[in-house]
């Protein structure tokens, strides 16, 4: 069993495509769209303090990323261009959202659809 954390070898963020593209050692590689990153950002407010208050973020389609910024050894904090700025997105949980990126969206486009709501702003 492997219980090292990844650890990522390259992030970079394309701009044009408003995607944060991040290659881990251990050869995994993903990437994530700002959409997807700012509707499942690891801050309190749109985590909640639990699974069953986790915040839905409509209207996010066309966010972009202002700045990334290191955070020690473990994480970055992603500056979105709509202001939010308060997640911490560590190594684990980007690995995380990269794995499970198909399921986690296909989960929020049903929540958007069941509320009556839209991904544009």
């Amino acid at each position: 069993m492997n219980t090292t954390a990844p650890w990522p070898a390259s992030i970079t963020y394309n701009r044009a495509e408003r995607q944060l593209r991040i290659t881990f050692e251990d050869g995994a590689a993903f990437c994530l769209p700002a959409e997807y990153l700012r509707v499942e950002s690891p801050s309190a407010e749109v985590q909640g303090h639990g699974a069953s208050t986790k915040v839905l973020v409509p209207g996010k389609r066309l966010v972009s990323v202002r700045a990334i910024e290191p955070v020690g050894q473990y994480a970055i904090r992603i500056v979105f261009d709509d202001g939010h700025d308060t997640g911490l997105f560590s190594w684990n949980y980007l690995h995380e959202l990269g794995q499970q990126q198909q399921a986690r969206w296909s989960q929020y486009e049903q929540r958007l659809r069941e509320q009556g709501l839209k991904r544009d702003p």
